[in-house]
């Protein structure tokens, strides 16, 4: 029978990355410029191993081979199992980002040899004081003046900046212009893609001196330049049960996002038909099954089979649980029971596009 399973990340090293991935969670990181770990990847560019139980050592790519179904959910399909959907990572951006955007689906399968797009999700789990981050352009941007500002070196002036604080929620979908800023510690939840155009780098230079590639006609092409401002953080919608709050971020046909505040237990309910990602990010505890349990900390990762059975995370911690939603039965019926109204369900990230 399947269990928990706890993954071992991937890191990388861009040029903007630090050490708060060890000094928060005691990852053992390879560089003091790691910028990201890929919790739960099954990803060409980048594939978690199995770091515990019988199943120990192995990749996620073996694993889901081997049990297909049984570990993804009969939701996900064929498809799912050819392409696991999702791509959970940490992000510790010791310095700003690039200005850049993700193609939507059917661009990026067009241009980029079958890949998927990328809409993706924030959650900041530090934020240094006075930091920002971009989040599209400033209101009545055109294309032209989009164009001349990558080209003329001043883009600056015309990206929406936005103050970001500890606990903020964005949902970026595809084509919506980004930067992650300088002192931000992130949850990122996305589908599974790499593809990223990489519009405006701040003028920096890598080791070698030279600048990172830039990808302006693509990020042309793609790129929304809708007016965002005021729109750009998602409130999220918290029921609260006893000491246990439990917050829906986003919802989107890609992904749901939960935030899950647990004081002593919360009970979840898997039945086959889907899988589950939980990724602690603060406190410690023990996830608890029909076999046995499972114990926790902070900086920790998960999948949840799907054929696991119900299981209850337990302890004082904080985690940000995702999973590949069916909108109406893990969403919206819910919450209605609960008396939300159509109107209050649009706090939740990506559901706007969707009611």
């Amino acid at each position: 029978m399947l269990y928990p399973l706890k993954l071992q990340p991937v890191y990388k090293e861009p040029i903007w990355g630090g050490r708060r991935l060890k000094e928060k969670f005691g990852k053992d990181i390879p560089s003091d410029h790691t910028g990201e770990s890929w919790e739960v990847a099954c990803h060409p560019n980048g594939t978690s191993t199995i770091a515990n139980g019988t199943l120990k050592g192995k990749s996620l790519k073996e694993v889901i081979e081997t049990y297909g179904i049984d570990l993804l959910g009969s939701r996900i399909g064929e498809e799912g199992i050819k392409k696991f959907p999702l791509l959970v990572k940490l992000i510790d951006a010791s310095d700003k980002l690039s200005v850049q955007v993700h193609p939507g689906d059917e661009y990026a399968f067009k241009h980029e040899n079958g890949e998927l797009g990328k809409t993706e999700m924030w959650y900041v789990i530090h934020a240094e004081p006075e930091t920002q981050l971009v989040y599209g352009v400033k209101p009545g941007v055109t294309k032209e003046q989009f164009r001349q500002g990558i080209l003329n070196g001043n883009l600056e002036e015309l990206l929406n900046f936005v103050d970001v604080q500890t606990g903020d929620v964005f949902f970026m979908p595809a084509t919506t212009l980004h930067a992650i800023g300088k002192g931000l510690l992130i949850a990122e939840i996305q589908q599974n893609s790499d593809t990223t155009y990489r519009v405006y780098d701040w003028n920096r230079v890598d080791s070698s001196g030279n600048p990172r590639q830039l990808h302006i006609e693509k990020a042309l092409d793609v790129t929304d330049l809708s007016d965002v401002t005021g729109k750009e953080k998602v409130e999220g919608i918290s029921i609260h049960k006893g000491d246990h709050i439990r917050t829906y971020l986003a919802a989107c046909k890609y992904f749901a996002a939960e935030k899950l505040q647990i004081k002593v237990v919360s009970h979840e309910m898997i039945n086959g038909e889907k899988f589950d990602i939980l990724m602690v990010v603060d406190g410690e505890g023990k996830i608890q099954y029909h076999d046995g349990q499972e114990t926790f900390k902070s900086g920790d990762s998960f999948l949840i089979p799907a054929n696991m059975g119900d299981y209850a995370i337990t302890g004082n911690c904080t985690v940000i649980k995702s999973y590949v939603p069916d909108i109406a039965k893990d969403i919206t019926e819910p919450l209605k029971k609960h008396g939300i109204s159509d109107t209050d369900l649009r706090k939740i990230g990506g559901l706007y596009q969707i009611l």
